[in-house]
């Protein structure tokens, strides 16, 4: 079911639209500047049936295209960001799975049901808009998988992540192994896979997974909208550049992303925002970016 709810609200004085939308599974409530998108399951632990996989890439295409949001905040509604993947729901959408044969058919049948899967997160990287993954409790197998997508994630002090899949049966395929080494380093993404052990909040901050940790899954909400609120004072367009470079230049060698960034640079300068930024710094006040 999708529907709408919307009312007013008021930052800075100035009035705002908020736009509710409850999906199957998903949560988007547009607070603009700020997006909010919760993993909305919660008397199953937001455990990720095939909603879960189907909503992103309409949610994030439409977050990408949207002016009024500039950041993007992932969040899990109930007692736990995810328990992961629902594999007794999943197994209708991937009925390949339980075939004893495994025959080269069936196998070529998986194969681009797995990519499907795996575009559900991408989409999460390859929207435009920054965004923060903000943890509390479980963050369990394909919950991981949808951090590790985000460009920033916090937690609280009961979050639990764990890289589960070698525990039960399965090598992580829709991203995570791809995307942690990134974060964490090969030594520490390799023994979270091979160990599929749960670590501490206090120890996914000192492998850098997470930025920042919380008392409380309260404070941490609020310390996600500030730093949501802090990263939408900048120019939009700076900021999304930023984040099509930093993209960009995985797997890249240096002088593959100094190019591409001089192309992005000389390709967005100069803009309104660069002519606010001069004007604001001359009369001594704020910046009013517009993202033009």
């Amino acid at each position: 079911m999708k529907t709408a709810i919307c009312g007013d609200f008021h930052i800075k004085g100035e009035k705002k639209i908020m736009e509710v939308k409850p999906l199957e599974f998903y949560l988007v409530e547009k607070k603009p500047p700020v997006a909010w998108v919760y993993l909305n399951r919660p008397e199953k632990k937001n455990a990720m049936n095939p909603p879960a996989w189907k909503e992103p890439l309409k949610i994030f295409e439409e977050l990408d295209s949207d002016p009024d949001i500039r950041v993007v905040v992932i969040s899990g509604k109930g007692p736990c960001f995810s328990a992961g993947i629902d594999l007794m729901e999943m197994i209708g959408e991937l009925p390949e799975l339980m075939d004893n044969s495994q025959k080269g058919g069936i196998k070529w049948k998986l194969l681009p049901k797995i990519k499907k899967l795996q575009d559900a997160i991408t989409c999460i990287e390859s929207c435009r808009k920054p965004v923060i993954a903000a943890v509390h409790s479980h963050c369990v197998g394909a919950g991981l998988d949808m951090i590790t997508a985000c460009d920033i994630r916090i937690c609280s002090q009961d979050a639990v992540f764990s890289l589960r899949e070698a525990a039960v049966g399965f090598v992580a395929d829709v991203g995570v192994l791809q995307r942690i080494p990134l974060i964490v380093g090969q030594g520490h993404a390799r023994e979270l896979a091979y160990t599929a052990r749960n670590i501490t909040a206090s120890r996914a901050k000192e492998i850098l997974l997470v930025n920042d940790v919380y008392d409380t899954p309260e404070i941490l909400m609020e310390k996600a909208e500030e730093l949501a609120r802090e990263i939408a004072d900048n120019s939009p367009l700076a900021v999304q550049a930023s984040k099509d470079v930093l993209n960009y230049g995985v797997g890249k060698s240096i002088g593959d992303g100094l190019d591409y960034v001089a192309s992005i640079s000389s390709n967005i300068i100069p803009s309104n925002d660069l002519m606010e930024a001069f004007t604001a710094f001359t009369e001594k006040r704020k910046p009013v970016f517009t993202g033009n």
